[in-house]
């Protein structure tokens, strides 16, 4: 089973184009490799439900002027995916603009405080002794040390209160049932939409069509088996959702084939898996000395923020499944190797 498109043709900067009955696509730029994300609008009786917010950009927002000044009524709520700041990043802008209310999850509200304010182990501190003692060279690591905090840059500020959404509960949106799905693994508590009625799913960034979304362990939770938890994610969202139904995910086209993309997203990571345990042959590795072997190519360092994080996550899994095994050397540094195949008994 592929995937199928039916809606290959972008919206133009600024246009709403309806996807679904009641439901209409945003399209806004992003300033990274990364250069677009997906908004998407309810139809909400006499007004309208926002799902994300776009990064905090002056064109950004002068887009939204135009939208909120063509809505036929007034934005009802808003409702953040997850903590990310092309998700989050312009929430305490639009409230203002709207007077809407947020309604996110609580782990990714809170964490977004925490990475704003570098407490609670999260801040470029933490990232640098994190990447410090899985090999990163004192070169990068300089250069995310005088870079500072990137969330708070890219956020300029954010809300001090927020409505509550929990997993299994659902939200009414013009009178159909949204139910609220939990995904583990790109963020603490990543939100997505379900409405059977309709057949379509706001799946933010746990399902993209053509990318596999980043898996990263964070200086907080250094041991976290974040990769298996986002595969488990997958595993429990494609039993639960329909094959017809239509994926609106935050980058890369709408689509449907849920089954096929989990699928596929399961054996790229086991490839890359594999790949790693291959490389951990011969001698230890870190995480720093195993980027390479992921991506394959020069990284700046934004991506290599983004890759050691991936790294870490793949190696975590490993270690945890009893494929790699795990020692801190002499000099600090966490380094990992392949464990001699257990033979099997008759």
């Amino acid at each position: 089973m592929s995937l199928h498109y039916p809606y290959p043709e972008i919206p133009a900067a600024g246009e709403l184009r309806e996807v679904a009955s009641g439901v209409f696509w945003l399209r806004m730029p992003l300033p990274f490799q990364l250069d677009h994300i997906n908004l998407w609008l309810l139809r909400d009786g006499e007004g309208w439900t926002i799902i994300d917010t776009g990064f905090p950009d002056d064109g950004v927002r002068a887009t939204w002027r135009g939208i909120l000044d063509r809505l036929d009524g007034p934005v009802k709520r808003l409702i953040v995916t997850h903590f990310h700041p092309d998700h989050l990043g312009l929430a305490t802008w639009l409230m203002e603009q709207t007077g809407a209310p947020l309604a996110m999850t609580s782990a990714e509200f809170l964490t977004a405080h925490a990475v704003w304010n570098e407490v609670g182990g999260h801040g470029a501190q933490y990232m640098v002794e994190q990447f410090r003692q899985h090999g990163l060279d004192a070169d990068r690591l300089d250069k995310f040390a005088s870079r500072g905090s990137g969330y708070r840059r890219a956020v300029p500020g954010l809300p001090a209160h927020y409505h509550r959404l929990k997993a299994g509960e659902s939200v009414t949106v013009d009178g159909q049932t949204w139910k609220i799905l939990i995904g583990y693994g790109h963020s603490p508590e990543h939100l997505a939409l379900y409405c059977a009625k309709l057949g379509v799913l706001i799946s933010g960034d746990m399902l993209l069509p053509k990318i596999s979304t980043n898996i990263s362990v964070f200086a907080a939770t250094p041991d976290a088996d974040a990769l298996r938890w986002y595969l488990e994610s997958l595993t429990v969202m494609a039993g639960e959702i329909p094959p017809q139904t239509l994926v609106l995910p935050s980058h890369g086209l709408p689509f449907t084939g849920v089954q096929a993309r989990v699928g596929a997203l399961h054996a790229h990571h086991e490839e890359r898996l594999h790949a790693l345990e291959n490389s951990c042959e011969q001698a230890p590795q870190s995480a720093a000395g195993l980027l390479d072997v992921l991506f394959g190519r020069a990284l700046d360092t934004h991506q290599t923020m983004f890759a050691m994080g991936e790294a870490i996550a793949h190696l975590n899994y490993l270690e945890q499944a009893g494929r790699l095994s795990r020692e801190i050397g002499d000099d600090g540094v966490i380094r990992y190797s392949r464990l001699p195949q257990r033979s099997a008994t008759h």
